[in-house]
């Protein structure tokens, strides 16, 4: 302890009085040479200072712009040969969100980033990508803005007004205003407190509005318009007396919102038919990988075939048990196929769920309900406005609000777990990795080396310890994102937007609170305890320790750190815009190791844009400038030579690169102005410890209190905005709805839309979703009979291992006379020619993964085509750019959900009186799995791709040759279709009687 006390009282001696190196940087404690104890503790309470602090900016600034401008040329280079890698969007995308077109030369990306604007990007790659680029071009003009400002004033101030400790130190440390101790000359900082805060509120004002200008712009879009999730409402924590079709339309008409009916559609318990077809993927993605490697030589199989352990959910096995791979697996994914046919036959005998969806016609209704009930729902319900199909996270839409808010606190707690146990690690970074001569103290060896090759250590400070900072933090969003999973929330962008604020508040804390500040803390408490335990008071050892200075000593020295670590982002959006990962791991996974048919087509779909990561990076850049800016104005400049390249380099990687698998419409934006106004709050913060600092020794008061008004004008500046603009920009009107829509909802006004189906378009994927075939190369086709040959577990009585030496092709269902075009056993061949996602693209199982639902390649999920005459299924079944895929998807859907709504009341103890009973006896067997599994089933006519002949769009045709209900006329128009009268709100094949009735009756008395 005594150590530690006195390291502690030397550091807090006054500036004046300490000796001082070249550097600038105080020499506080006097150690003996082998006393590495006394060594180490006097680096942890002052780890940031150094003789490299020039040699280290000058190697980071030199490599950062040299490495980054040869990476630069280097995808120049190879951009025009590699369009998988470096333009995919532009292979696949159609017509409509096809980026610009590119010249072959080096420089021909150039121009189409220049003359691509705004709208474009709104048009080409959604709203989102827009925001995101909206907001780099503002933290680009802020921080230019403020490099002029600041270094102007700033930079001239700190070296005029320094007194005469500051000469022999360090340039950078002149450059900070540690050496202007009772000056006057501080109230310039003050000044420039409200001009800083003035540029930030004034450019997210300008931004702020212009967001509002694209969202209003964006719900007057066709694609909105023709969506039917823009006049769907999700309704969540329904009471069980009111789980029905019925039920969510009293809720909705409770809201008293406006007169228009609602069609409802109460979601069914699925129970573990989720988990059933995530584990026959998984199962399918294992059997490919085996036969991949155990096929990769089609000329020489391996001696040994390959074995694994069986799943811990299969009972027929002794846990933990080593079974032949192909062989368990093949049947695995049979019984599993089984198992989830009897679950969705049998899904409608089971409770109706907690939450539901209510579409309207016209948008101005669901949203005139949602903004009515944005605070409080009736009956406890939380009703608000429906996300696409394919951003719900399912298994969280029947929690409860207690139990999210359970699950909450959980999640959060975890997060602070991380976070304080990252405390100690991140110390040993800020002392050692960020310092390398505070290594040289503690390992004499290394100090020799020091000494001898002080160019090359300070290129490795300058460089690889900044790296090595990033690395660590690389994997964070996705540690974060695995948390965020079972935190309770019902969409996944909204899952996005807490991963983002958790990486925020990690960063900043980590970095700011801890990596900066540690040294002047844990100075601080040693000199407060050894002073108490020498019988003084613990009050006036506060008092006399001065913890404001040493704190500002300790941000001033630790600065060009920051300085050295942004020159370092400047690579790093280099190597974003080479796509050199993506590049050497697809390389090396083609040519060493067995990829699969399905995984080679991955590598060439266009992947999904991180927009949590590359929010959190942007928005933890800009806190780090504006909380530094004042104590070290160079990292203005750095900070906007930063944002000005990515405001260029992530334009390219959005418009031809990149995708937006989940569009939220620009929902980000609310969430990035506060955090650029905590940002803001956090440099006045410094700016009040800088003045407390220099009015130890005299200064007025008069500094602080013209600095009490800045959070007060943040704060102020923050409720005007939300009450200006946050309505306007969430909902496209508020209050009661007008009738007379114009635009599009104007085309079909006075008619009812027949084909929303909204049961239908928002019911459970697993209830319809075609279950994946294992992909085979043609190569290896031949030799499927061979490796099941002679397995008699296998044998079925006519074929062995599901093979037969006679084999018959298996009929198509949806087009008679047709075969399914599948292989013996239902693989899947794919010509090494097909091993492209250009010859998948509009197959829901790649499309939905790599094409932002669709929207990339065709049209998303929920489109719907206004003025065409409908069917009695969905309206997009009448598009006439509609797949086969599209078509027989939606009749899978159809079958399940005619028979799903047929029992809507799920049980006795959920039935409402006076509820719509449904006509019963639709028992036909759904159709809704693949055309054959590994073992032979042929339930379904799914397309397959010929042998040796390409790709085709695959045909799902899932339900075409299912039964009639019982006891129904022979097929003719069905109640609901196109020329017939449907009750609204009613579901196709339901009586009259609704609840729609019983309203008006009350409505009339």
């Amino acid at each position: 302890m005594d150590l530690v006390t006195t390291a502690a009282t030397h550091i807090l001696l006054p500036r004046q009085s300490s000796t001082t190196d070249t550097s600038g940087a105080s020499t506080n404690i006097a150690c003996a040479d082998d006393d590495t104890t006394c060594a180490f503790l006097s680096l942890i309470a002052n780890p940031f200072t150094s003789q490299l602090y020039s040699d280290a900016f000058y190697a980071s600034l030199g490599t950062s712009l040299g490495i980054s401008a040869g990476i630069a040329l280097l995808f120049c280079f190879l951009r025009p040969y590699n369009n998988v890698v470096y333009a995919p969007r532009a292979k696949y995308a159609d017509s409509k969100h096809a980026p610009p077109p590119v010249e072959k030369g080096l420089f021909g990306w150039i121009p189409p980033l220049i003359r691509t604007k705004e709208q474009d990007l709104v048009d080409k790659v959604g709203l989102d990508a827009a925001i995101f680029m909206r907001f780099c071009r503002m933290l680009r003009n802020i921080f230019v803005t403020l490099t002029v400002v600041g270094c102007g004033v700033l930079i001239p101030l700190y070296l005029v007004a320094a007194n005469d400790s500051a000469k022999g130190v360090s340039f950078f440390l002149r450059l900070t205003p540690q050496y202007m101790y009772g000056s006057q000359a501080f109230w310039a900082v003050v000044v420039m407190a409200y001009v800083f805060d003035g540029v930030i509120i004034g450019f997210l004002w300008i931004n702020y509005k212009a967001v509002l200008r694209l969202r209003r712009a964006w719900f007057d879009s066709p694609d909105y318009q023709r969506s039917l999730h823009a006049r769907t409402l999700l309704l969540t924590d329904i009471p069980p007396e009111l789980r029905s079709d019925e039920g969510i339309m009293q809720l909705t008409d409770s809201v008293k919102a406006n007169d228009a009916t609602p069609r409802a559609a109460v979601a069914r318990n699925t129970k573990d038919l989720p988990e059933l077809v995530e584990e026959h993927e998984d199962a399918v993605r294992k059997l490919e990988q085996y036969l991949a490697k155990y096929l990769k030589d089609p000329n020489k199989l391996p001696s040994k075939r390959p074995t694994c352990k069986v799943s811990k959910n299969d009972k027929a096995y002794t846990k933990g048990q080593t079974v032949d791979a192909i062989e368990y697996l093949t049947a695995r994914i049979k019984e599993l196929e089984i198992e989830i046919k009897e679950v969705r036959m049998s899904v409608d005998k089971r409770n109706a769920m907690s939450y539901g969806f209510a579409s309207y016609e016209d948008i101005p209704d669901a949203h005139g309900v949602a903004y009515v009930a944005r605070k409080k729902g009736p009956k406890g319900t939380i009703i608000r406005l429906a996300p696409k199909p394919n951003d719900l996270v399912w298994k969280n839409l029947k929690m409860t609000q207690k139990e999210r808010g359970w699950q909450n606190f959980i999640n959060n707690l975890w997060v602070a777990v991380l976070t304080l146990l990252w405390v100690a690690p991140n110390v040993m970074i800020a002392v050692f990795l960020s310092n390398l001569s505070h290594l040289g103290v503690v390992w004499p060896a290394f100090r020799e080396s020091l000494a001898a090759h002080r160019v090359l250590w300070a290129f490795v400070q300058g460089v690889l310890s900044p790296a090595i900072t990033t690395a660590f933090y690389y994997y964070l969003p996705a540690v974060f994102r695995r948390l965020c999973v079972n935190a309770g929330d019902v969409t996944k962008t909204s899952r996005e937007r807490h991963v983002m604020h958790k990486l925020y508040s990690f960063f900043v804390f980590n970095n700011l609170v801890v990596f900066s500040l540690f040294s002047a803390i844990f100075g601080y408490v040693s000199a407060v305890v050894k002073g108490s335990q020498g019988g003084g008071d613990v009050w006036k050892q506060f008092e006399n320790s001065h913890p404001f200075q040493l704190v500002v000593s300790t941000l001033c020295q630790v600065s060009p750190y920051w300085i050295s670590w942004l020159l370092q982002r400047n690579l790093g959006a280099a190597v974003d815009l080479s796509q050199l990962a993506s590049l050497i791991w697809g390389s090396i996974k083609k040519r060493f190791m067995a990829p699969t048919p399905r995984e080679l087509i991955e590598l060439t779909a266009p992947q999904p844009f991180d927009y949590a990561g590359y929010y959190n990076y942007f928005l933890f850049y800009a806190t780090v400038a504006m909380c530094f800016a004042t104590l070290q104005p160079l990292v203005l400049p750095v900070t906007a030579l930063y944002f000005w390249l990515d405001s260029f380099l992530k334009k390219y990687l959005l418009l031809y690169i990149f995708i937006t698998k989940y569009e939220s419409g620009g929902m980000f934006w609310r969430s990035l102005f506060n955090r650029v106004l905590i940002a803001a709050l956090l440099g006045n913060v410094v700016v009040a410890l800088l003045v407390t600092a220099q009015g130890v020794a005299g200064a007025n008061w008069g500094m602080l209190a013209a600095l009490g008004p800045l959070p007060l004008i943040i704060l102020a500046f923050k409720i005007y905005c939300m009450r200006t603009y946050d309505d306007a920009i969430h909902y496209y009107q508020k209050g009661v709805a007008r009738r007379d829509v114009e635009g599009l909802n104007g085309a079909v006004e006075g008619k009812k839309r027949k084909g929303d189906r909204v049961g239908v378009r928002f019911g459970h994927p697993v209830l319809y979703k075609p279950l994946m075939t294992p992909m085979v190369a043609a190569k290896s086709q031949h030799l499927l009979k061979t490796i099941y040959s002679g397995r008699t577990s296998m044998d079925d009585g006519a074929t062995v291992g599901g093979y037969s030496d006679v084999y018959m092709d298996s009929m198509s269902a949806a087009q008679p006379g047709k075969t399914t075009g599948g292989t013996p056993g239902g693989f899947e061949i794919v010509n090494e020619n097909e091993m492209d996602f250009e010859h998948w693209k509009h197959r829901p199982e790649f499309r939905d993964e790599h094409g932002g639902d669709g929207e990339v390649f065709g049209r998303a999920q929920d489109m719907i085509r206004p003025g065409t005459p409908g069917s009695m299924t969905t309206m997009a079944r009448t598009n006439t750019w509609e797949t086969d895929a599209d078509r027989s998807r939606s009749q899978s859907r159809d079958a399940f959900n005619d028979r799903g709504r047929s029992e809507s009341r799920g049980s006795e103890a959920t039935r409402v009186p006076g509820e719509t009973e449904y006509p019963r006896g639709y028992h036909s067997t759904p159709s809704n799995l693949r055309g054959e599994s590994p073992a032979g089933s042929d339930w379904s006519g799914r397309g397959r791709v010929p042998v040796g002949g390409m790709h085709k769009e695959s045909h799902e045709g899932l339900v075409a040759s299912a039964a009639r209900m019982g006891k129904s006329p022979p097929p003719g128009p069905m109640p609901g279709s196109y020329g017939e009268m449907q009750t609204p709100g009613s579901t196709p094949g339901e009586q009259v009687t609704s609840y729609d009735y019983f309203k008006q009756n009350r409505r009339d008395l």
